[in-house]
């Protein structure tokens, strides 16, 4: 590293620390000189249009004229705490009948709580407000726990939660939660998962709120790939207009290979000399491996690994053969059932006694495909855990 940089690195390494000791003592020196504190969130947003519920408590040091038993008000400044030169930023006091904005204090104030609701709101409100109590002879402001209320056009888009593992078979949780800043007038939540979702409004530990519909199923493999969507209606202007705001997942379950098949081409009738590809499909989360079978007079042969297509030039020798594929991950393995080629002037004569055949010979040598399969990637992968349960035996060539 260069000089420069170690020293434009040390430079903003002092900064943050005098930073952090003048913010820590600011506070400190702001706490010995003011007498009331709430306890409150520093930061909420609201949608204009709607209102916003403030959780808010108080406290007042004890050597303080505070007196419960007197008759107390409560006092909302915007923008700067300096209460008497700058009385029009004073927005609420709850000792007049009409105020600048419309707010209410829904807490019971000789109770120490402070709990206020903003109605109505518009994206001007959005300021740094301050608490004030006025209680006889005891006259202060929060001075240190400003409010900071952020009023926007949009609502803030709900969040889905999924608890569990995504596997196939197992079961889990999916939430879906909305931030709810006015409990008197909540959003409600659909969702692509059921039809009628039963919303229900949760109590933060900061005395904010959540609105959640929830779920919980098991999964299978048809969820793979399945897309969610969660909705948020929220009401506005009491209720004639409304504001939604979308959350969209996938869902990525892990499944065991499905649907394995081998797909010719070019098609049958096939002639001697001619080049075919046979192509392996299958679907399976996670990326499956290929492998190729081919049975013979009876044998079983492995005839090609970690390919989809196999391709090769037809011959005489390849009448009669069974073609088989296998996909496999982690979760399991699953063979494709036989494909035997078809010769030009094979369809018309003995092609129903070959089926009968095909289909005894892919009976018969299963087991012996799963055997020889399982051995192969066993072999190929030793540091992978077989299967508790599993009965195959590997035999020595």
């Amino acid at each position: 590293m260069s000089v420069i940089a170690v020293q434009s690195v040390k430079m903003v390494t002092a900064i943050v620390l005098l930073s952090v000791f003048f913010l820590s003592g600011a506070l400190a020196v702001c706490q010995q000189r003011t007498p009331l504190f709430i306890t409150a969130p520093k930061e909420m947003e609201a949608l204009s249009g709607s209102c916003l519920q403030i959780p808010c408590n108080f406290t007042v040091k004890p050597e303080e004229a505070f007196d419960s038993a007197r008759t107390i008000f409560g006092v909302w400044i915007k923008s700067r705490t300096d209460f008497g030169k700058k009385s029009q930023n004073v927005i609420f006091n709850s000792s007049r009948m009409d105020n600048i904005y419309p707010v209410s204090l829904t807490g019971d104030l000789s109770q120490n709580n402070c709990t206020t609701l903003f109605s109505n709101l518009i994206t001007n409100y959005t300021d740094r407000y301050f608490f004030r109590i006025e209680n006889g002879p005891f006259r202060s402001t929060a001075s240190c726990d400003p409010l900071q209320i952020t009023v926007k056009d949009s609502p803030p888009r709900p969040s889905i939660e999924i608890s569990g593992d995504l596997k196939e078979k197992e079961s889990v949780t999916i939430t879906c939660s909305a931030f709810t800043p006015c409990p008197h007038s909540p959003p409600e939540l659909t969702w692509t998962l059921q039809q009628d979702p039963h919303n229900k409004i949760e109590e933060n530990t900061d005395g904010t709120f959540t609105t959640k519909i929830q779920t919980t199923f098991t999964l299978s493999d048809e969820y793979d790939g399945f897309n969610i969507t969660c909705s948020a209606r929220y009401p506005v202007n009491e209720g004639k207009d409304f504001k939604t705001a979308e959350e969209r997942t996938t869902l990525s379950v892990s499944h065991s290979p499905r649907d394995t098949s081998v797909v010719i081409s070019p098609t049958d009738p096939v002639s001697v000399g001619s080049v075919v590809n046979l192509t392996c499909s299958c679907r399976g989360n996670p990326v499956v491996n290929f492998v190729w079978f081919m049975t013979s007079d009876g044998r079983l042969e492995m005839i090609k690994v970690d390919a989809q297509v196999y391709g090769f030039t037809v011959t005489s020798s390849d009448r009669g053969r069974l073609y088989y594929c296998g996909c496999r991950n982690d979760l399991d393995i699953q063979l494709s059932t036989g494909h035997q080629l078809v010769f030009e002037g094979d369809q018309q004569s003995g092609l129903i006694g070959v089926q009968v055949i095909v289909k005894i010979l892919g009976i018969i040598l299963l087991v012996s495909t799963l055997v020889i399969f399982e051995c192969w990637f066993r072999s190929r992968s030793s540091t992978k855990p077989m299967k508790a349960n599993s009965v195959l035996t590997c035999l020595p060539s």
